[in-house]
């Protein structure tokens, strides 16, 4: 069979232009089938469908939602992948010779939760029953469950008895020690909690067992940030006593002979385990304290980073506490420690630099009520270029919390779809819940939102 090209009249055709701006694939794929001379049995001997299955599904009385068939298809018939909402292309003198082609579903959700006011209401709606639809293809099936909740058992047992696995391989070098380390960092980066609240135990018996080979201060450095990585591990589940316990077995490895960047560190999770206590002042006093202690007038930039977010976390907690004033002037300090580090950067676990910033302004923006506001100051990130899929989970599930607050319930929806897609675990956590059992509450007829809510844990 014969694909189109990108020169074929049928792009700029009244009909296609109207069943891309609908999103209508059924419509797509019969307006380019017909244009291709290819019959209903002929697509479905190539595909594996029958004719009869393929014509509803062109007709819409069957969704075609199948990935596999969309992209078999798309093939065929030469119709550029993005309009059918697969993965787009990337050659921008091809998708500009489609004429008003329709933006792939993933760019799609990268700027629909923050589109322009005076939007369609309805173009809108019809977009996130894509986005919906194809999200649920790929994440879950058509019965989804709650996936179910990391287990900290095996951190819980060395807390309480102290008991760390038996060490096995590799041996405690320094070497296998940062390569460990560093694993841990990339499991809360990329958001695999269910991997690293299992590791963890192994993580931390490998480093304190280097203290024993002659290496106590890379021991302790080690074993100090394997406890900060598990105190953020605890708050994300929203296990407040036990992050106050890690987070306390980390200031008290810091005191073996930690580096200050990892004591930094280790103060910054104090504070915020007091403010998750509501001890607010006693917060902001950690953290600012600690952001004071470290090299005044250095330029390097993990020094840089650490004050920062020591900075951006007293912020946060002055938001938390309702204190505009106190709030604004941290920010401020934490705005000019980024504009000195000057560009965004991950140093060790920590992630620091403008984008940063501009994140905590979205949060104590919503703290303070001023939903508005946050989702000005989240127009300016383009979520794809923050460094890590957990940051980016972060901005979506925050623009989530600002579009529930300003009551606008379709695109919050979208940034909680938008903010799975980034990372699947972090939307099974926290607030997202909360959210996604209101939006059932206040509109039941978002495409898919049973599903969702079903999958973050939120029907039961």
């Amino acid at each position: 069979m014969d694909a189109l090209d990108s020169s074929h009249p049928l792009w700029h055709t009244p009909a296609m232009r109207d069943a891309l701006a609908r999103r209508d694939a059924g419509a797509i794929v019969r307006l380019a089938r017909r244009a291709a001379d290819v019959t209903l049995t002929d697509l479905g001997q190539a595909v594996g469908y029958t004719a009869a299955s393929l014509s509803r599904m062109e007709r819409g009385q069957q969704p075609m939602r199948d990935i596999d068939l969309l992209t078999r298809i798309a093939g065929l018939l030469g119709i550029p992948p993005h309009l059918l909402g697969l993965a787009p292309r990337h050659d921008p003198a091809t998708a500009a010779s489609y004429g008003s082609a329709a933006p792939s579903v993933a760019d799609s959700l990268g700027r629909e939760p923050i589109g322009e006011e005076d939007e369609d209401p309805v173009r809108r709606r019809k977009l996130l029953a894509l986005a919906g639809a194809t999200t649920s293809v790929i994440l879950a099936p058509a019965t989804a469950t709650a996936a179910p909740r990391p287990s900290l058992s095996g951190l819980e047992d060395v807390l309480l008895y102290r008991n760390t696995p038996p060490l096995t391989a590799p041996e405690p070098t320094p070497a296998a020690v940062a390569a460990s380390l560093d694993a841990a960092r990339r499991d809360f980066a990329t958001c695999r909690y269910d991997r690293l609240a299992r590791v963890l135990p192994g993580h931390l018996a490998l480093a304190q067992a280097l203290a024993g080979t002659g290496h106590p201060e890379a021991s302790a450095t080690a074993v100090a940030e394997l406890y900060n990585i598990a105190t953020r591990l605890c708050i994300k589940m929203g296990e407040d006593e036990m992050a106050a316990a890690t987070a306390d077995r980390a200031l008290t490895a810091c005191r073996g002979g930690a580096d200050p960047l990892t004591t930094a560190e280790a103060h910054r999770m104090v504070s915020s385990v007091w403010r998750r206590a509501q001890h607010y002042t006693r917060a902001t006093d950690v953290a600012v304290t600690a952001a004071q202690q470290l090299a005044v007038g250095s330029n390097d930039a993990a020094v840089l980073s650490a004050k920062g977010n020591l900075y951006a976390t007293a912020a946060y907690t002055a938001g938390k506490q309702g204190d505009r004033h106190l709030a604004r002037d941290l920010i401020t300090e934490a705005g000019a420690t980024a504009d000195q580090l000057g560009h965004d950067a991950v140093t060790g676990g920590a992630v620091f630099g403008p984008s940063q910033v501009t994140l905590h302004q979205i949060s104590i923006s919503y703290l303070l009520g001023d939903a508005g506001t946050a989702i000005e100051h989240a127009r300016r990130i383009r979520p794809a270029t923050l460094p890590t899929p957990e940051r980016q989970a972060r901005y979506y599930v925050d623009v989530a919390r600002a579009f529930d607050q300003w009551g606008k319930h379709d695109r919050c929806y979208s940034a909680l779809l938008a903010a799975e897609k980034a990372a699947p675990q972090a939307v099974r956590l926290g607030s997202v819940r909360t959210i996604a059992a209101s939006l059932m509450r206040h509109d039941r007829h978002l495409p898919g939102i049973r599903l969702f809510a079903a999958r973050v844990g939120a029907l039961g």
